[in-house]
């Protein structure tokens, strides 16, 4: 493996708990949703086109929930962005870098997205619920879309990084075919701003926690087997 960054104890611990942490911040942000508002509430929130309303109203009746929720996604975020540079390295070749790179990319994305949850919650502090609910949908899409549309442009590199990583992953033989599936999976979760996460969302960011855990143990351990070369279509 590469001694350089993110050298192996970065590598292996990112790969532990970057996935393990962005579970948790997926299901912290349906439970803080879910929990907090009203059955009243949540049909209300449901009826409308964006799900910023309801994140919006949630975070004015229970701040310091939706604070907790979106910080430990956000942390998620940033603990991937050296674990996927690490896989790639695992795995070697242009495809794994080109993925990586792209997928690195669109955690940017997240983070510019979780600048913008952060404003648009403090606003509710300042001018209101009702103002600040206004304000944000009437500038929605440039907020969300970000200056030039660079952020969102970086967004949609998690869907493309996370194919051509699987791919490279199955290929080198680091990863079968079910935690190939595991990680391409996972790189289809939904990106903007004041968004809600579901079970669904849930679920495979989990998956992708465990394709990777076991793989962070390795590298914790130095006891990496080689890549065995392409694995048969049902494989682990």
């Amino acid at each position: 493996m590469n001694t350089f960054f993110p050298g192996r104890w970065i590598s292996g611990a990112t790969l532990i708990l970057g996935p393990a942490v962005m579970c948790a911040g997926y299901l912290l942000r349906h439970l803080s949703t879910v929990t907090v508002l009203t059955p009243q509430q949540q049909a209300w929130a449901e009826a409308q086109p964006f799900a910023a309303y309801g994140q919006l109203l949630a975070y004015a009746s229970e701040p310091a929930l939706l604070t907790l929720s979106y910080a430990v996604f956000a942390l998620g975020a940033l603990l991937l962005c050296p674990a996927f540079v690490a896989l790639a390295q695992r795995i070697g070749g242009g495809l794994a870098s080109v993925g990586a790179a792209l997928l690195v990319a669109g955690l940017f994305a997240r983070l510019y997205f979780a600048g913008a949850d952060q404003t648009a919650f403090q606003l509710t502090e300042v001018i209101g619920l009702e103002q600040a609910t206004n304000a944000a949908m009437k500038e929605y899409v440039d907020i969300s879309y970000g200056p030039w549309r660079v952020p969102v442009w970086a967004s949609a590199g998690q869907y493309a990084g996370s194919l051509l990583l699987a791919i490279a992953a199955w290929r080198s033989g680091l990863f079968g075919t079910a935690r190939a599936v595991m990680l391409l999976l996972a790189g289809g979760t939904w990106m903007g701003v004041l968004k809600g996460a579901s079970i669904p969302d849930v679920l495979v960011t989990g998956l992708l926690a465990v394709a990777l855990i076991p793989l962070g143990a390795q590298v914790l351990r130095d006891r990496l087997p080689a890549p065995a070369g392409r694995p048969k279509i049902l494989s682990w």
